[in-house]
């Protein structure tokens, strides 16, 4: 990406991270509180990678873009990344009640809206 990180560099990751997640702070809450939820992705026994970024997540959708840090913008993209990577691993058939769509959801982003 060109730039410093500031200007249209800002603009187009805030943009991508609003493409990518497309569930509300309200609905992200609700669902980071589920069993499904804690019963996917990578941890160490304790709180997973996907369900951390998804709390992240929800602070960064309450956050206006002209308060987004540098650190924000560096999770903004890290977020688009994992969710076109893992929408590039779709299975087949029903995805309803898949670990894949968990693991998304926990990201922010529910392949079934």
């Amino acid at each position: 990406m060109a730039g410093d990180g500031r200007g249209d560099d800002r603009d187009g990751t805030v943009g991508d991270f609003h493409e990518a997640v497309n569930m509300t702070a309200g609905q992200l809450e609700k669902w980071l509180t589920t069993d499904e939820s804690r019963s996917v992705g990578q941890s160490d026994g304790g709180e997973s990678v996907g369900h951390a970024s998804g709390r992240r997540i929800v602070e960064l959708l309450k956050t206006k873009k002209t308060d987004l840090t540098d650190d924000d913008l560096a999770h903004m993209r890290k977020v688009v990344g994992y969710v076109h990577r893992h929408l590039g691993q779709r299975p087949g058939g029903d995805v309803t009640d898949t670990r894949w769509r968990y693991s998304l959801m926990n990201w922010g982003h529910d392949p079934e809206k």
